[in-house]
């Protein structure tokens, strides 16, 4: 079967196209043939070691697939790797079925963005009808479904940033109440000011570094910063018990795996957003589809910050 596999830890230019043989399921699992597969940022970070568990070469890259079991369903999946193929396994349980009408993008956004948004407001920020939410990265796959999902889930006001105007445009035609610029610098104001003047009630941070000192510099009392990524790949100032207790303010980390295998939190949000996807209520951004012969380009794109919305391998071409 083709699939881009790495020999070594790098950037994009490790990722090459290869013939390798077919997986063969194990216990539980399924082989798909697979259709198209989901490009994430934890991937760049995976393919360079530099992510929450360790890699191990040779690897084939991919977390997210969408393809056919051997008894002809079409089912989106979470793999445990080797996605980046045009054969892939994946545990029974975390495949789910595609609805008719939801395109393989759209199920691919959903599968780890759409989830991960779903489980920042809802599970680590517990977001409160009318309370105020920052979106980060908010053209992006996670946070174009963060700001739909934070206005779905009663938030007062969202705030989106984003690097360029083009992009701060989409966040507002996706419901974001303001849109400002993500540069670290003066951010802490800019966000305060997008708020009527008043610090915010949550925030959820993908950058790291700066951005993230100047995002918690502007949480309220009791307000939460969830932290879900480190795209800048830059270390955040450490954050001392003592400032947290003396502005009441939590930072919550959260990734998604610790989500697998825990009743009600894996199948019944996928569920949930793909029913609201399927009934138009929101609203997966495709950012680009790109040749499987062409990872290294989607990877070099994803890093560049030329992207918006969900990438996408078409495993087919």
């Amino acid at each position: 079967m083709r699939a881009i596999q790495i020999t070594e830890f790098g950037g994009p230019e490790v990722l090459r196209e290869t013939q390798l043989p077919d997986p063969v399921p194990g216990p539980g699992q399924l082989l798909l043939d697979v259709d198209s597969a989901g490009v994430n940022y934890a991937d760049t970070h995976t393919v360079e070691d530099s992510y929450l568990s360790a890699s191990t070469l040779p690897m084939v890259p991919g977390a997210e697939v969408v393809g056919r079991t051997a008894d002809g369903r079409r089912v989106v999946a979470l793999t445990d790797g080797g996605g980046y193929a045009e054969r892939a396994l994946a545990q029974e349980y975390l495949a789910h079925d595609v609805p008719d009408g939801v395109t393989d993008t759209q199920a691919l956004s959903l599968i780890v963005q759409g989830l991960t948004a779903w489980h920042l407001l809802r599970t680590s920020a517990r977001l409160a009808p009318g309370e105020s939410v920052v979106v980060h990265a908010a053209a992006g796959g996670t946070g174009s479904l963060a700001v739909q999902l934070a206005k779905a889930f009663g938030a007062g006001r969202v705030i989106a940033t984003a690097s360029t105007k083009e992009k701060r445009d989409l966040a507002l035609g996706l419901g974001a109440d303001a849109a400002v610029d993500a540069a670290p610098e003066d951010l802490k104001e800019r966000l305060v000011e997008a708020n009527g003047g008043r610090k915010v009630d949550v925030v959820l941070e993908m950058a790291g570094g700066p951005v993230f000192d100047a995002s918690l510099a502007a949480v309220a009392p009791f307000g939460r910063l969830v932290t879900y990524g480190m795209a800048s790949r830059t270390p955040a100032t450490p954050v001392e018990p003592a400032r947290l207790m003396g502005r009441s303010q939590a930072v919550i980390g959260f990734w998604l795996m610790h989500c697998l295998g825990r009743p009600g939190m894996y199948r019944e949000p996928m569920a949930e957003l793909l029913a609201m996807t399927a009934h138009g209520r929101l609203r997966p951004l495709a950012g680009g589809v790109y040749p499987l012969s062409e990872a290294a380009r989607a990877h070099q794109d994803l890093r560049s910050r030329q992207t918006f919305g969900k990438l996408v391998l078409d495993v087919r071409v």
